[in-house]
């Protein structure tokens, strides 16, 4: 029973502003359903099934015991910077120094802090709809004015380069790119990224580039646009730990960015976080210097089951999926079911046992689909299409 209390909370204008993660929010409602005795197939979480590699999690157990429970830089470790630096250098050709790294508790503090340091009232944000929704939370939250640019189907979820050059004003502050792409699973190539170079041009307007699942590609390359010398100071790029090393519980991500930002970028971790967390760090080094095998085969693995489940939804009545290149999300069609998103999601949730997101969480052009995380096993993968297939066959 609420506490009644006599007095109104107020909260700030700005927090109306805030949207969420739904994923977190099915998760939730999943749980409570599994309390009470229901079978749930958790396909709703963007996070890998596996364990983080034993060399990693020995060296935070080492860092532990050697006393790395105390303060560190705001802006990170000194030698897991220098770490990042030499992997961003390796993977993306760039020449990068330590001051132009940032080391952040996960991927989103990047983007947060991109938009608090860069985005005024007025401003505009170009993102790409459907997405990850966090952009457009936090873009409106710092009072931007969010402009999303339509991922289609039809383009394989490509960006339009003519529909970005029409967004693209003189209130255009950032432009945020996301390759792999969640939810899509799409993968940006050279070329459209060459194409987002051009169209971009020579005007002062940075680039957040979001390559959290880098190395999760199936199909073609992964292409930077920091890899480009004509847009190396105006890139920010965002990685981490948590996909790749299966690391999302330690909460340790990082941007890479022109050395003056990424002053501004480390007085927001200052007065918000202090510091990511020391031991944690020691196990990123470990991360980025060991044994890269387990990410190989955690690849492998994804690539095996995004294979099973995409050809199993497009044998499922109302259902057509493209094979996405990268990530480990399917994002299959719904509209021939008749169903919304939303309710079709809950359905399956409440009704078939199988946890998954409404297209239309990640933004309005995302209605019509669903978005499956196939980081779990395959026998419940192949689970979960048998009662999808049951519950269409009796439902549709």
């Amino acid at each position: 029973m609420e506490k009644s209390t006599q007095y109104e909370l107020r909260l700030a204008e700005r927090m109306s502003r805030l949207g969420t993660e739904t994923a977190f929010e099915v998760l939730v409602k999943a749980r409570a359903l599994e309390r009470q005795g229901k079978s749930i197939i958790h396909l709703e979480i963007g996070e890998p099934d596996f364990d983080t590699p034993g060399n990693v999690v020995q060296a935070a157990v080492i860092a532990l015991h050697q006393g790395w429970t105390h303060y560190g830089p705001s802006a990170g470790n000194p030698e897991l910077r220098q770490a990042i630096a030499e992997e961003v250098r390796q993977s993306r050709g760039v020449q990068v120094t330590p001051d132009q790294v940032v080391v952040v508790p996960g991927g989103k503090p990047i983007i947060f802090y991109s938009l608090l340091a860069l985005a005024d009232a007025g401003d505009e944000v170009i993102y790409p709809n459907p997405g990850f929704p966090i952009y457009e939370s936090v873009i409106r939250y710092v009072g931007a004015r969010a402009v999303p640019i339509k991922l289609r189907e039809e383009s394989d979820f490509a960006l339009d380069l003519d529909e970005l050059a029409s967004l693209i004003n003189d209130r255009t502050k950032l432009i945020i790119l996301n390759s792999p792409h969640n939810p899509t699973g799409s993968v940006l190539s050279r070329k459209t990224i060459q194409g987002v170079a051009e169209v971009i041009g020579d005007r002062n307007v940075m680039v957040l580039s979001d390559e959290i699942y880098s190395r999760l590609v199936f199909e073609g390359e992964h292409y930077s646009i920091m890899s480009m010398p004509e847009f190396t100071e105006r890139t920010i790029l965002l990685d981490g730990f948590s996909k790749t090393y299966a690391m999302t519980g330690w909460r340790m991500g990082y941007g890479v960015m022109r050395a003056d930002l990424a002053e501004h970028i480390a007085r927001l971790m200052t007065n918000s976080n202090s510091c990511t967390a020391s031991f944690t760090q020691i196990a990123g080094i470990e991360a980025l210097r060991g044994d890269q095998s387990s990410v190989d085969r955690m690849r492998e693995e994804f690539r095996r089951r995004r294979d099973v489940f995409v050809a199993g939804l497009n044998r499922i009545r109302g259902f057509s999926c493209r094979m996405p290149k990268g990530a480990f999300y399917a994002f299959p069609n719904i509209t021939a079911t008749g169903w919304t998103s939303k309710k079709l999601a809950d359905s399956l949730l409440e009704e078939a046992g199988v946890a998954c997101l409404s297209g239309a969480s990640f933004g309005d052009f995302g209605e019509g689909y669903l978005r499956f995380s196939v980081a779990n096993s395959l026998e419940n993968l192949n689970a979960a299409l048998e009662r999808i297939d049951r519950w269409t066959r009796e439902n549709l």
